[in-house]
């Protein structure tokens, strides 16, 4: 057994008869089950094995294609197939510049820092080519990342840099969980965890006495541990709802006077519009009570019940992954400011807790290294949600945080490490906008949709084909991640592929600097050892630390992060606003004039709401059994499907109405696409939601009527391909409306494990 590191879990692994077996760390006291998609993944029928090129690529040359995505593949040896990308590469940059490259990539490839795939590409086009058009924000937190700024702090201050896990066991009274803290997100970290903290922490504030209220339309969205209240509100309408608990919260004359002159700017406005003065309606718990579909009594009991405690305000990734989701990311920390909450132990407004491993837990005393990028030359840049819009509308003005920019003309995305089939909305519309292309490059490990789509896939290893460090600025655990397994087919790590490109290109020493992959990994590790010696802790050097598997870095004492220097120095310690403070109302904001993200906190109806024709809300969030897409074909996400498709569930009413029983295949529809999915029934969530996780690879077919549908249950063939303001241009992918009925026609096989067949050249 070898030690490795994945985003959800320290493991070691090797092989008992010819069958991969896994681990967990034995200092992990909730070990993630994720892990055991690895033990079918590594040889599956879905791996890509051999470089492949699309037949009309080969014939036709680059260009716009409409066979794109449907297209049969031709096997090429690596050298030829490098050849090819390495003349296409010239050829692009030649005639269009750097600026008709996009250099697309999302980060969870790989736990391990070196060969972090996001890292490799970026590095590559920047160092070889001389830059790319990149990608900025996540579709995790595309809303709440350019906001938090204007308001607090950035992400990482308000997310990672401020209330612990131990802190709440020990001093919080109330914990207000806006769209829940569920451990299938928390129990998943970037760059690796070693300890899943969450459910235990969870148990121990309880039992001392700390109240968890989650305000989620799934009471799945906390642990039972928690032993928590349930608000099932109506997805998407959390401001809505926090706007009422403020209201009742001033009008008692119970906020907290004194913080918020000391602390806060535009508090005045804010309240004008909060006490219906500046508008005529005043944001009162029976003004929400409709709009949340929660009883008045109810949002007025609970705001009485918060002043005088020890109140920790967390709003999840979730809410704001819809339209107008900066929205309730600002105002929950104004309802934790109207309390006095901001900087105390324990209490306060922490973004995202709940959402990841890394948050709430130390930060590490020494630095870890990761592979640098090199300088982009190229300044151009799309919200990462954007990336069909771009593609479809070049040299069309889109507007993003105060400024209006220019969707770039690309010739050529460059992907590797991620699957926008899983991430993106509309996936028809995505489907057309790779097919607007020159040519599309991909690094995978397997046949996603994202591949299939592409001109030239090239087969790249998988984390447990390589050696890696596997490290992160919140766990105290560095981990060598050993080879576990020789490399699948034809396989290359993307550094080396990278390595030969870069050669054919002139660009090798730039790119590599003379280092092959263990070379790397020790350069990496050299930072963490200078800071353990400076430190004057023991300092093993890297073969050392390779042969050992591990390391235990020091952590720092918490100290409240940037909102406790704050609050205890309001002069000292501004904040990094206009203000220095808190932004309760925001006049850069106010300054953009964008209609749909006025200047301070506001309920803003959304524009798709469930109606007559699709009278379900659609709440698509992550899955549990896998992260995001990955390894969908591994055995543990395997074991939740039903006869291989996804599963969503609904309320029992819903389902009886609609003639649906226990295990049914349903159809879920709308305006944009629809898909299959097998139905379970559970009481524990709203009566007009359907729920039906991310994650099942999209597999397009026609049904009888030659309507297209995705076999598998992808539900973002049924999310709007829509910014969540003008401000933040944020994937609103979260949330659509449907409707639901039995599917009785004769069942579509699931085809998304089986690769294309390999054709020969003409």
């Amino acid at each position: 057994m070898r030690p490795h590191s994945a985003h959800w879990g320290v493991f070691s692994a090797g092989w008992r008869d010819g069958a991969l077996v896994v681990r967990p760390h034995p200092g992990d006291p909730d070990p993630n089950p994720l892990i055991e998609n690895f033990t079918t993944a590594i040889h599956h029928r879905a791996r890509v094995t051999t470089p492949m090129v699309r037949r009309g690529w080969l014939e036709r040359g680059p260009g716009p294609d409409a066979r794109r995505g449907e297209d049969g593949f031709v096997p090429m040896a690596w050298d030829e197939v490098l050849d090819r990308l390495a003349t296409e590469l010239r050829r692009v940059q030649r005639e269009h510049g750097c600026e008709a490259i996009f250099g697309g990539s999302y980060g969870w490839s790989s736990a391990g820092r070196f060969h972090h795939a996001q890292s490799q590409v970026h590095r590559f086009l920047n160092t070889t080519l001389g830059g790319y058009v990149r990608s900025v924000n996540s579709y995790s937190a595309g809303a709440s990342g350019p906001m938090l700024p204007h308001v607090i702090g950035t992400m990482e201050e308000v997310a990672r840099r401020n209330v612990t896990w131990e802190q709440i066991v020990e001093h919080t009274d109330v914990v207000l969980a806006f769209g829940g803290m569920a451990l299938k997100n928390s129990r998943v970290a970037s760059g690796g965890i070693s300890r899943h903290v969450e459910r235990d922490s969870m148990r121990a504030a309880a039992a001392r006495g700390c109240r968890f209220v989650s305000i989620s339309p799934l009471k799945s969205d906390l642990p039972e541990e928690a032993a928590f209240e349930w608000l099932p509100a109506v997805p998407g309408t959390d401001t809505a709802l926090m706007l009422a608990l403020v209201h009742q919260i001033v009008s008692d004359g119970a906020h907290d006077r004194e913080f918020i002159a000391r602390c806060c700017d535009g508090w005045d406005s804010f309240e004008d519009y909060l006490m219906g003065r500046s508008d005529g309606v005043a944001k009162s718990c029976e003004w929400a009570a409709p709009i949340c579909g929660l009883p008045a009594a109810r949002l007025k009991a609970l705001a009485r019940e918060l002043p005088g405690k020890r109140v920790l305000v967390v709003v999840s990734h979730s809410l704001q992954r819809a339209e107008h989701g900066e929205q309730p990311v600002w105002m929950g920390a104004v309802l934790a400011a109207a309390l006095g909450q901001p900087g105390l132990p324990g209490g306060g407004y922490n973004y995202a807790l709940g959402t990841l491993a890394h948050y709430g837990k130390r930060n590490n005393a020494v630095p870890t290294a990761a592979l640098p990028q090199g300088d982009n030359a190229v300044k151009a840049f799309i919200p990462v949600a954007r990336i069909s819009d771009m593609l479809l509308n070049p040299g069309q003005p889109f507007d993003y945080n105060g400024r209006r920019h220019t969707y770039p003309h690309i010739r050529l995305a460059y992907w590797a490490g991620g699957n926008p089939f899983h991430h993106h909305q509309d996936l028809r519309r995505l489907s057309e906008a790779f097919r607007t292309l020159d040519t599309f490059v991909v690094h995978e490990i397997a046949w996603t949709a994202t591949a299939r789509h592409a001109d030239i896939v090239l087969p790249c290893t998988m984390t447990l084909e390589r050696e890696d460090i596997g490290a992160t600025p919140t766990d105290p655990l560095m981990v060598a991640m050993h080879r576990i397994c020789e490399p699948h087919g034809l396989a290359r790590d993307d550094y080396d592929i990278f390595c030969d490109l870069a050669k054919r290109l002139g660009g090798l020493e730039a790119f590599s600097e003379g280092r092959d992959t263990r070379q790397w990994l020790a350069h990496l590790y050299e930072r963490t050892r200078t800071g353990l010696e400076s430190q004057g802790l023991e300092a093993p050097d890297f073969q050392s630390f390779w042969q050992r598997g591990e390391i235990t870095l020091p952590q720092r004492d918490d100290d409240g992060g940037i909102l406790r220097a704050f609050r205890n120095d309001p002069d000292g310690a501004r904040l990094a606003t206009p203000s220095g403070k808190i932004q309760v109302s925001s006049p850069t904001v106010a300054g953009f004039g964008y209609a749909d993200c006025p200047g301070h906190p506001a309920w803003l109806p959304p524009k798709f709401a469930p109606d007559t024709a699709h009278p379900l809300w659609l709440v698509a969030n992550q899955p549990h059994t896998k992260l995001h897409s990955q390894l969908d074909f591994g055995a543990h996400s395997q074991a939740s499907k039903r006869n291989g498709r996804e599963v969503c569930t609904m309320h029992p009413k819903a389902a009886s109405a609609r003639g649906i029983r226990e295990g049914d295949i349903v159809r879920l529809f709308n305006e944009i696409g629809a898909c299959l999915a097998s139905a379970h029934l559970c009481a524990d969530m709203r009566e007009d939601v359907v729920q039906l996780p991310t994650g099942a690879w999209y597999d397009p077919v026609l049904d009888a009527s030659n309507r297209p549908m995705c076999a598998h249950g992808n539900p973002n063939v049924l999310t709007r391909d829509i910014g969540t303001s003008s401000l933040a241009q944020g994937c609103a992918g979260q949330l659509s409306t449907v409707q639901v009925e039995r599917f009785d026609e004769e069942l579509p096989p699931i085809r998304a494990y089986e690769p294309p067949a390999a054709q020969e050249a003409c």
